[in-house]
């Protein structure tokens, strides 16, 4: 017999998280409000948020990472290089757009992304930490244009 939401166990989260997100789907989409799984909807979508910051600071490392690379370890330049802080700018760019208020976290993903990428960024060319700027040597602005190629 097919799982709806009348016959749905009450630990289907537990038990089966995809049977339960299109159990969960078809009561609201039948007005069945007062039998969806309120709480756990509530963490879940809270966590789709949490998804998207992480994303976002994990894309500004990744991109301040081969930007530090590129800058401090010219003669290693490659088209992987290259490729990697096209896609981790274009990555951003639609993370932005299709959560535009993820902008006003953009400070704060800054800051906690560049330290991360730093240390990244030494280990991976074996360069001493202390080459690399303890602040980041770059705006927003710069990081977000596909013009800015740091010397």
């Amino acid at each position: 017999m097919p799982l709806t939401h009348a016959n749905a166990p009450p630990d289907l989260y537990e038990q089966d998280f995809y049977a339960w997100t299109q159990d969960q789907a078809t009561r609201l989409r039948a007005g069945r409000i007062m039998a969806l799984d309120r709480e756990h909807l509530a963490e879940e979508i809270e966590s789709m948020g949490i998804n998207q910051r992480n994303d976002l600071k994990n894309r500004l490392r990744v991109l301040l990472q081969h930007l530090l690379k590129w800058q401090f370890q010219p003669q290693e330049r490659s088209s992987s290089w290259v490729g990697t802080i096209v896609e981790q700018r274009d990555r951003v760019d639609l993370l932005l757009e299709d959560s535009p208020s993820l902008r006003r976290l953009l400070t704060e993903a800054l800051a906690y992304s560049y330290p991360r990428a730093r240390r990244a960024a030494s280990r991976e060319t074996e360069l001493p930490l202390s080459t690399f700027p303890d602040a980041c040597p770059y705006t927003l602005e710069q990081l977000l244009n596909d013009e800015f190629w740091p010397d």
